[in-house]
């Protein structure tokens, strides 16, 4: 299969799937190399971007890709498909979620430890917004849930991976701290 067929038909398993597409199981099943698969893949995301299309194609970790409608749509997308607009998470969802992010995978037990609080009900809205998912259970007694971001996560968040999270603030009262201008506790996600 030529360069262009390969792009093409990455493409049209991308707009099929409607779900992050895993392009190192597509490439072992058609019998492509990844890297084809993968350079095709960054081409229409470069396409996308560069002819101002009304999609775009977002990595989702090394090889996942999902098409997905540009931000500056989403009201009238919203109108046009009368699709229901999820509330803005709680403080305290941003809290339990980033403490996630930043230390996956982990149990609510650390969760809460770290919080100072019970996290149970913001757990289980995270997990209704697929935002977090369980990731197996630790090997001590109880056996208790294990928890990690999403391809969701990325989603909202525009990123690829939690790799590009920003860093941590840091608090003036931890030990190797430095002032900063950043209000301990404020995370900013665009």
């Amino acid at each position: 299969m030529d360069r262009h067929a390969i792009r093409a038909l990455t493409e049209a398993l991308l707009f099929a799937s409607g779900e992050p597409l895993d392009l190192a199981a597509a490439a072992e099943k058609l019998l492509v190399p990844l890297s084809d698969m993968r350079e095709s893949a960054e081409e229409i995301r470069e396409a996308c971007a560069r002819e101002n299309r009304g999609v775009e194609l977002v990595r989702l970790g090394e090889n996942r890709y999902q098409f997905v409608a540009k931000k500056a749509f989403e009201q009238q997308i919203r109108d046009v498909l009368a699709v229901a607009k999820t509330g803005p998470l709680s403080a305290a969802a941003f809290e339990v979620l980033a403490v996630i992010a930043y230390n996956q995978p982990v149990t609510k037990s650390f969760v809460e430890q770290v919080r100072g609080v019970d996290c149970s009900g913001v757990i289980n809205t995270l997990l209704k917004r697929k935002l977090i998912e369980e990731a197996g259970r630790l090997d001590l007694p109880g056996r208790p849930l294990l928890y990690c971001t999403t391809d969701d996560f990325l989603r909202c968040f525009r990123i690829s991976s939690v790799e590009e999270l920003p860093e941590p603030p840091r608090h003036a009262d931890a030990p190797d701290a430095q002032p900063d201008d950043e209000t301990p506790g404020q995370l900013q996600f665009d």
